[in-house]
């Protein structure tokens, strides 16, 4: 790289200037945007002074270059190479082949960056509608890839931002512009989990054969697409004398009438599977169709935080209520996530060591967050987030709503944050990955089982035999029975896997559970439970998993790790972690629970539960969540409570005991209320006691204790 770098073209360099050209597109892909643009300078003064090479490179420009210039603050420059590149492609392939929506597409980035708001907006509502497509065409046949989608991304915000632009500028379509703008967020904010889902997960679990037809036929209708595409490009690329123009026309034609074709079935498909079609293929919602949806004490406030700007809406049952640009970017929301995290998962032994939660800086997101549409919650009893990137991993009920002091540090201290004016003390808080999930869980409101609450649970699954071994170990059983009284005073947080630092992980490798089988044993008992719903230990497994009945079970509870694609060898998808099939005796398992057979699976729960899952993702959009509360829902959940790190073993059967009681008990009650109503009390009145040690006491009121549980769903 450096002796690219460092060399001088010349006119027998052609090698150096390939080089050079893949230098420039790794550097625009590392976002080092002035030294690519110093390479793509050096290639352009190198085929200005040279005609022979000229003749080599039928086409200078391309879109990385296209990149690096808008963001290097070339903007003008950038509209002339990407206005050549669609004249080029316009001309050759036609309008509605891919290359030339992306570069009408990158046209309008630039024209945006520029301030040409209403020809940025021309170049977007042509280009968009094309780029999803292939862009959902990608997935299906796993080929989209990781610069495609931050291509994507950028276009989608550029597009995004010329919106909320043109509202300022027309207040008379304000309302108009926003709303298409927040009709892009929540497909850019899905689209990662919506790739896992259309990609082979549910097409390959299909039961029903009519569907399986079908869907394999709209599959092979792509490919011969995409294949014909391929050659085309291929085409274009060679040589004049090697073009074959009449070939490329009646390839051009072919592609036309599959495509016609593939719609027809996409169509069938829609009308005769609704459910599965929503799944692979949810359309945007609209803002009406949203408040449509909502109920007149629910506010729905969603965000999108993009590189240079971020945005906020908020929603009622009569539309959209308030909207507001926002003075922050996806950085700085990450950064003080992860600031606000330090404290709630901090990795000590012991509770003394636990950091302070920074209270100013929750007090400050609030303000930034949800103070500009703060109005907007007045009456109203539930709150509906939908987080964008990072924010995922913080539950909003940590905000703080007005200034404070500082409880300082150490256990002694927890108590001071009852005084601590958290979003949880005002409203109640459900969450959810899009706002299309909430659409579909609000379609399936039919099949909700009457009378109280029935429980099914799987907790404590061992991972391998040496676990099974330990844990049958007189010794070890006693041990694990008694709490020691140390003057530390141990902080008894439940374990979390470590692999993301393992490079060849496996199964064994993650720590046990069992503090879970009294976790669910306490629930079981407080919801009236019958033991052989208890599945503890190696009954723990995807095959008893797999061959239960959940048709008549309210509530689902998995107490195991959730594990985001990569912290296992060969995980693509996210999972629960079971019992490893070296205990189970399961020889066509590999013990975890995927994405894909969470969707075989035919729930009707209230609640599914996933109390011992530290969701939040190494690349900090909360994947593991998202993908499975997708996968639940769509096999017939209608609502998850999910971890968000390890939890306090104590204070979580504290807060999962009082929740499920209240479910039962207060009538009317609604879950997100229930939950709001246990964090408070946990607040307000928890505490950990150790009999005969009176200073080893300390108070819940420590959001670690009380909020790592977030309502995912209705």
């Amino acid at each position: 790289m450096q002796a690219i770098q460092e060399s001088t073209v010349s006119k027998d360099s052609w090698a150096i200037l390939v080089n050079r050209r893949g230098l420039a597109a790794a550097l625009v892909n590392a976002e080092k945007f002035d030294e690519a643009t110093e390479q793509f300078k050096i290639i352009r003064t190198a085929l200005e002074s040279d005609a022979q090479m000229r003749t080599r490179v039928r086409r200078v420009n391309d879109l990385d270059e296209v990149v690096a210039r808008i963001r290097t603050n070339d903007a003008p420059f950038a509209e002339t190479i990407a206005r050549d590149m669609y004249q080029t492609f316009l001309a050759a392939e036609g309008a509605k082949h891919p290359r030339t929506a992306w570069t009408q597409a990158f046209m309008g980035v630039a024209l945006e960056t520029q301030g040409k708001t209403a020809e940025a907006r021309k170049a977007f509502e042509v280009s968009i509608p094309l780029l999803v497509d292939q862009a959902r065409n990608d997935s299906e046949n796993q080929t989209i890839s990781l610069k495609a989608q931050k291509r994507f991304n950028i276009v989608i915000e550029s597009y995004i931002d010329a919106l909320f632009a043109e509202a300022r500028e027309n207040p008379a379509a304000a309302q108009a512009s926003i709303a298409q703008a927040f009709q892009l967020a929540d497909m850019a904010r899905g689209s990662a989990v919506q790739r896992a889902l259309t990609q082979s997960t549910a097409r390959s679990n299909i039961k029903d054969k009519r569907l399986e037809t079908l869907a394999r036929k709209e599959q092979d209708l792509q490919r011969r697409i995409n294949s014909l595409n391929e050659l085309l490009v291929a085409l274009s690329a060679a040589p004049p004398e090697r073009q074959l123009p009449a070939v490329q026309n009646k390839m051009r034609a072919d592609i036309e009438s599959l495509k016609a074709e593939r719609e027809s079935v996409k169509k069938e498909i829609e009308r005769r599977f609704p459910e599965y079609f929503d799944l692979v293929e949810p359309k945007p919602i609209t803002v009406a169709r949203t408040a449509k949806i909502l109920k007149p004490d629910e506010v729905l406030i969603t965000w999108y935080f993009g590189e240079r700007k971020s945005y906020v809406w908020a929603i009622h049952a009569a539309g959209l209520h308030s909207y507001a640009a926002l003075s922050l970017t996806k950085a700085d929301v990450a950064r003080d996530v992860e600031r606000l995290r330090k404290a709630l998962d901090p990795g000590v032994s012991t509770v003394d060591e636990v950091p302070p939660f920074d209270v100013a800086l929750a007090n400050r997101f609030y303000n930034q967050l949800i103070k500009p549409v703060e109005a907007s919650l007045a009456g109203k009893k539930l709150l509906i987030s939908i987080p964008h990137a990072s924010l995922g991993q913080l539950p909003i009920s940590t905000f703080v709503t007005e200034p404070g002091r500082q409880p300082a540090a150490g256990a002694g201290a927890f108590g001071d944050y009852r005084s601590v004016q958290w979003l949880a003390r005002k409203i109640a808080i459900a969450q959810l990955p899009s706002v299309n999930a909430l659409a579909a869980l609000r379609a399936d409101q039919q099949r909700r089982l009457s009378g109280p609450p029935t429980f099914i649970a799987f907790a404590d699954p061992y991972f391998s035999l040496e676990q099974q071994k330990k844990a049958a170990s007189p010794t070890l059983i006693a041990a694990a029975n008694t709490q020691l009284a140390t003057r530390g005073r141990p902080l008894h947080l439940r374990s979390a896997p470590k692999t993301s630092k393992v490079s060849s992980a496996e199964l064994a490798l993650l720590p046990g559970l069992p503090d879970t089988s009294l976790e669910v044993r306490e629930i079981g008992q407080a919801l009236g439970a019958k033991p052989e719903d208890i599945h503890l230990h190696e009954k723990a497994s995807v095959r008893q998993v797999m061959q239960t009945d959940f048709s008549n079970k309210s509530v689902v509870m998995f107490a195991t790790h959730g594990l985001v694609p990569g912290e296992l060898d060969g995980l693509t998808q996210p999972a629960l972690a079971l019992s490893s099939p070296e205990v189970t005796g399961e020889k066509d398992s590999d013990g975890l629970l995927t994405m894909d057979k969470i969707l075989e699976l035919k729930l009707n729960a209230d609640w599914v539960v996933l109390s011992a899952c530290n969701t939040a993702s190494s690349d900090g959009n909360a994947e593991a969540l998202s993908g499975l509360g997708r996968a639940f829902f769509y096999a017939g959940a209608r609502a998850l409570l999910v971890s968000n790190w390890p939890v306090d073993t104590v204070a979580s059967r504290q807060l999962m005991t009082d929740l499920f009681k209240r479910q039962t008990t207060v009538a009317g009650i609604s879950k997100s209320e229930a939950l709001r109503q246990a964090m408070v009390e946990l607040i307000d009145r928890g505490e950990y006691r150790e009999l005969g040690v009176s200073d080893a006491n300390y108070s819940y009121a420590h959001p670690l204790f009380w909020a790592p549980f977030v309502l995912v769903g209705d």
